[in-house]
């Protein structure tokens, strides 16, 4: 494969880690918001809406769903990526540093892919293309 439909194929890579990574964001958000899947206290509650697990469910949710879309990628991605330090840092690390014991993993991995959407983009199948302006081309 030549390194041009290298590049193009990896642009698309791209699209794909967004869908996913904001997808199944926005599950862990609807768990929190809407008590789905068991609910925030895995008997089918609701976070409250006004607590910092409502606030967690409101970013997840919003903030998935936007990335999944391809809307605000950069923005929802950096906010996201922030969050997800946050988490790892009072939730996890309190009980060691290393993410395996902690059960901190997904709070790192979800920090760091959000990091790199904050500055990769959306890719070539996001949304926010459709509006984005085309430079005009200069005629020589």
């Amino acid at each position: 494969m030549t390194q041009k439909g290298s590049t193009h194929l990896s642009s698309y890579a791209l699209s794909v880690l967004r869908v996913i990574a904001g997808f199944t964001f926005a599950l862990y958000g609807a768990k929190l918001l809407f008590g789905a899947f068991g609910g925030a206290d895995n008997a089918g509650h609701a976070a409250p809406l006004l607590s910092l697990f409502g606030l967690a469910g409101v970013l997840e949710f919003v903030g998935g769903t936007l990335i999944a879309l391809g809307l605000f990628t950069r923005p929802a991605a950096f906010v996201l990526s922030g969050q997800m330090a946050v988490a790892f840092f009072l939730e996890h690390f309190p009980h060691g540093w290393n993410p395996v014991l902690n059960e901190g993993t997904a709070a790192v991995l979800y920090s760091f892919i959000f990091l790199y959407l904050s500055a990769a983009g959306g890719g070539p199948l996001a949304i926010e293309r459709l509006f984005r302006r085309s430079t005009p081309q200069l005629e020589s």
